[in-house]
């Protein structure tokens, strides 16, 4: 084949350097046309798919594989013809070897894009807005570690495919597995913390203490989990800060989840009124506001006196909501309105002091 292509450029009169030229340009521009081609027709799939639902795996491919791709399609068709280029045997080795560093690096991207478009399909099965999303939550948590160890190791095999491929490195990575036994424990023994953590988030990928969108109480600060690596875990907290804990946090501490078997969470209010309200029109007034919220999810609705001391009362109103958000607005909203009724229908009943002033003439019962 090689040498009709010889005697074929030796009739035409085409340099080496040009005929190199075409045959590289020939590589990238039908490499580009093959990926034009096949985004076009996965658009069309797409445009189709999406009239019968959001979520459309074509366009999630397009969006995930297309940059690869254009650089995969052109580095292969230049990898098959590259016997027919005119150059010295040594320089087509080094090229060769080039070529094909870049197609397994290449091939690596390609692999960590399909686990992309695997996540795209998981997050729209699996949503987590909806009201009961236990098992979106338990689902999403475990896919995060096992999107990450296995990226980690593609890049992992990635490098030792590089490296294998040349025959000297071979042999420096025999001499560094038999020379370095003892910096070896030395560095395990130093990254103990660190394979702990690890460990530990193997650990709740699959036990689950806690998932994501859980909402949690650590460190005194109430939020809900943002995000699970292999080694930390985010809260985001209601007021938009962030705090980053080690992950073994969660195996070693305690720590209140609100929502550990359900979304669903009771809410309480509690008031300190006199002796003298009367227990009755608040607990219809109660029912009244829960009635008219749309954070209620139609549950619990009970209000007790539950502790008397000398001077007051304690009434408590329990509520449920159907997550962590809802209960919090449903708590503000009885405990506002409930305070606004007493001070509009019962005054007298908030808290007072009572003091007892005795006089010569005897003793009176002041009341201030």
């Amino acid at each position: 084949m090689q040498e009709q292509i010889a005697e074929l450029l030796q009739q035409l009169q085409i340099p080496s350097w040009a005929w190199n030229l075409i045959i590289l340009g020939s590589s990238l521009l039908l490499g580009l046309l093959i990926s034009a081609l096949l985004a076009l027709l996965a658009r069309k799939k797409a445009r189709e798919t999406e009239s019968i639902s959001q979520y459309s795996f074509f366009q999630s491919m397009i969006k995930r594989l297309g940059q690869p791709l254009n650089v995969f399609l052109p580095l292969f068709l230049l990898n098959a013809l590259l016997s027919a280029m005119r150059m010295p045997p040594l320089m087509m080795s080094k090229i060769s070897k080039a070529i094909e560093i870049l197609l397994i690096i290449n091939f690596a991207w390609i692999l960590i894009r399909c686990i992309k478009v695997v996540q795209d399909y998981v997050i729209y099965r699996f949503d987590i807005k909806k009201a009961d999303n236990l098992r979106e939550r338990k689902i999403r948590t475990q896919l995060q570690f096992i999107r990450r160890i296995i990226m980690g190791l593609i890049v992992i095999l990635t490098i030792a495919g590089i490296l294998l491929s040349f025959s000297s490195l071979r042999k420096v990575g025999t001499g560094l597995v038999t020379g370095v036994g003892l910096s070896g424990v030395i560095v395990g023994f130093a990254a103990q913390r660190s394979i702990a953590n690890l460990l530990a988030g193997f650990q709740i990928a699959f036990t689950q203490p806690i998932r994501i969108d859980d909402a949690i109480v650590a460190e005194g600060e109430w939020g809900t989990v943002e995000e699970i690596t292999l080694t930390y875990v985010v809260m985001k907290l209601w007021d938009e800060r962030r705090l980053v804990l080690p992950i073994n946090y969660f195996i070693e501490k305690p720590f209140q989840n609100w929502t550990r078997i359900s979304s669903e969470l009771l809410g309480v209010v509690i008031l300190f009124t006199d002796y003298t309200l009367p227990i009755d029109p608040l607990r219809a007034e109660l029912t009244r506001l829960l009635n008219e919220s749309k954070y209620w999810d139609g549950r619990v609705n009970t209000l007790q006196v539950t502790d008397a001391t000398e001077n007051t009362i304690q009434v408590r109103a329990l509520m449920s909501a159907r997550n962590s958000g809802d209960i919090f607005e449903l708590r503000c909203y009885v405990r506002e309105n409930l305070i606004k009724f007493i001070n509009d229908n019962f005054a007298a009943s908030l808290p007072k002091n009572r003091t007892i002033i005795e006089a010569q003439t005897g003793t009176n019962s002041v009341i201030n």
